[in-house]
């Protein structure tokens, strides 16, 4: 079999409270036969080999795993290295000029959105706009106000939206892949 290097974006890890060093946090996927595993940053960022083919079951041993050892719920979103590259090369904010105002971000789903949901959809605050979104990330323009972020975009999915996201911003996943293609 061959062996496909995934990243786990890990939702909750090192917020409100909830700390979790690296080296241990790389020791829990360790502990699950995962190969080759490394971390990017303190936002909870894993990269691993397997030859796993199963992305459902992984993710749930996965998740599964990290709530035992840590007492608390850590949602993972798995993309493969290629499946980021797309998503990169895709340039989801072509077009959109950054300022000191605006923050781009990915947020990275378990479950596509909807898919009678409309896009662009705007917050009402003007704080955040999802600009279209793919079956695997919602593409976010955050707007600050008196130099801070605002709501979480996600919150401005449907009701009917069963899954969860974890954001990054779009400059920091560039950094995540180039830093999960190095061997």
């Amino acid at each position: 079999m061959t062996d496909t290097t995934y990243i786990a974006f890990l939702r909750a890890v090192n917020v409100g409270g909830r700390t979790v060093k690296m080296e241990p946090l790389r020791a829990l996927f360790a502990e699950l036969g995962l190969r080759d595993v490394r971390s990017y940053i303190q936002s909870g960022n894993v990269f691993f080999g397997t030859d796993e083919t199963d992305r459902a079951a992984l993710t749930a041993r996965i998740e599964q795993h990290l709530e035992s050892a840590l007492g608390y719920p850590v949602p993972v979103m798995l993309r493969t290295v290629a499946e980021v590259e797309e998503l990169v090369a895709a340039d989801p904010f072509a077009g959109i000029e950054v300022t000191p105002e605006l923050r781009l971000c990915v947020v990275f789903l378990s479950e596509p959105l909807p898919a009678d949901y409309v896009f662009p959809v705007h917050s009402p605050k003007g704080d955040w706009d999802i600009l279209g979104a793919t079956p695997g990330a919602a593409f976010v323009v955050m707007h600050l106000r008196n130099g801070r972020l605002g709501a979480n975009p996600a919150a401005a999915f449907p009701k009917s939206y069963g899954g969860q996201g974890t954001a990054r911003f779009f400059h920091t996943t560039v950094k995540i892949l180039a830093a999960a293609r190095k061997s």
